[in-house]
């Protein structure tokens, strides 16, 4: 049976921190692993402006970013290999050059097709030097490119797989491999086209990818390393007394992302929950420690309460002109709207007169969104305001959450409280 691990960001953006993936495996020795990597530390931040420097056709700050880029992807690869002349060297530079020729060519008018081909470098260069450590380390791995084994359809910046084909290029490339290698080293967040054209899997897409990938070849489980201890039941920058979520369900998983919780996207656990294979959330930081195991079981579920808290909120209540009631075909027109808009709804409630919707103000643009509903509806909003998600809750927990704060709407569910608050003066 095979494993899968996946290493984000954090856990690869240095020498010491490539180093400490090797002492990690290193655990796992005689055992088959299918490694899927990140980009290095904020690589993908640094390819998202050099994408905008390229499209922008602004060549002097193209070229300085690039420079910026190679430089740290150097100076990790030094701490790694002391000798200079080491084969990583010259790939790293076959990327770069090939990077650096990219604006000298016409931008396409399809922005989400370049975004891919070039942002996908990312998770290139960090399986190139994460494997080329390996092997320098003695293991016995294998560097695989993921764009010739994820297929996904034309859909750029958020590829949707195509589970038939990915599955059958898994069947024939993975599993021989794994016959005569104990690693095989590939990238998250990356597939390909029929036509061979490299897509992005969206938020969350190097998680998705070991998802993927545990399903397609039917592993033993998933891990995935992180620098927190494993799902906590809030988020610590808010809380000063979290707990660790020890053994939770796919369902409630799903839940908590949905929610809010930032730790496991829904898209990463769907198919792990069709085969039923565990995915363990684990610190790269102390890897001994037992983390969060999200399995089929639902006994330990409701054991802890969960708070989810989102700041910044924007409430914003819609009215037709004609004082019609919000019937169905308003509530369609506003979900097309919405979603033209590309505004998320984090939650929504209707009265006979009233549509309301609470949305990350971030992620509005108030100009758009009132030229867009102007001609038939009339729209109030309040800023500043918070949402408060508990799961598993009791009075305790509501008082805890609510004393000192104006309620301005509430929802509740047999398991789930949600509350929209303001402070008070």
């Amino acid at each position: 049976m095979y494993k899968v691990f996946k290493f984000g960001g954090a856990s690869v953006k240095d020498a010491p921190s490539i180093k400490n993936v090797s002492a990690i495996l290193t655990r796992f020795s005689g055992q088959k692993i299918i490694v899927v990597v990140s980009a290095m530390g904020k690589t993908t931040n640094k390819l998202e402006e050099i994408v905008a420097a390229y499209l922008a056709q602004d060549q002097k700050t193209f070229v300085g970013l690039v420079d910026e880029l190679q430089a740290y992807h150097l100076e990790i690869a030094a701490g790694l290999f002391p000798d200079k002349h080491f084969h990583i060297f010259e790939l790293l530079d076959d990327i770069f050059t090939e990077l650096r020729a990219q604006i000298q060519r016409k931008p396409s008018d399809n922005h989400a097709f370049v975004y891919d081909q070039i942002v996908s470098l990312g998770e290139l260069l960090s399986s190139r030097i994460v494997n080329a450590y390996l092997l320098d380390q003695g293991f016995n791995s294998q560097w695989l490119d993921a764009r010739s084994i994820i297929r996904t359809d034309n859909k750029y910046q958020e590829g949707q797989v195509d589970w038939t084909k990915t599955e059958a290029l898994c069947q024939h490339y993975i599993l021989p491999l794994l016959e005569t290698h104990d690693i095989l080293m590939t990238q998250g967040f990356i597939g390909h086209t029929s036509e061979g054209f490299t897509t992005t899997l969206g938020r969350e897409g190097s998680d998705y990818s070991a998802g993927i990938l545990a399903y397609c070849c039917a592993a033993k489980d998933v891990t995935i390393w992180k620098d927190v201890p494993g799902m906590l039941n809030a988020d610590p920058k808010y809380f000063s007394d979290t707990q660790l979520l020890e053994h939770i369900s796919f369902k409630e998983a799903i839940e908590l992302s949905y929610y809010g919780a930032s730790v496991i996207h829904p898209k990463t656990v769907q198919p792990l929950q069709q085969k039923d294979i565990p995915l363990y959330v684990k610190s790269f930081l102390d890897p001994e420690a037992s983390g969060t195991k999200i399995s089929s079981s639902a006994l330990h579920d409701s054991k802890i309460p969960s708070f989810i808290v989102k700041k910044e909120q924007l409430l914003l209540t819609i009215s037709s002109k004609d004082f019609s009631f919000i019937a169905e075909k308003h509530l369609s027109d506003i979900f097309e709207t919405l979603a033209h808009l590309q505004i998320p709804i984090n939650i929504m409630q209707n009265s006979a007169l009233n549509f309301s919707i609470l949305v990350d103000r971030k992620k509005v643009k108030m100009e758009a969104l009132n030229a867009a509903f102007v001609a038939k509806y009339s729209i109030r909003y309040n800023e500043g305001l918070e949402l408060v998600t508990i799961r598993h809750y009791d009075q305790h927990t509501i008082d805890q959450m609510t004393t000192g704060k104006e309620i301005i709407l509430e929802q509740r569910t047999r398991n789930t409280a949600r509350f929209v608050l303001r402070y008070l003066e």
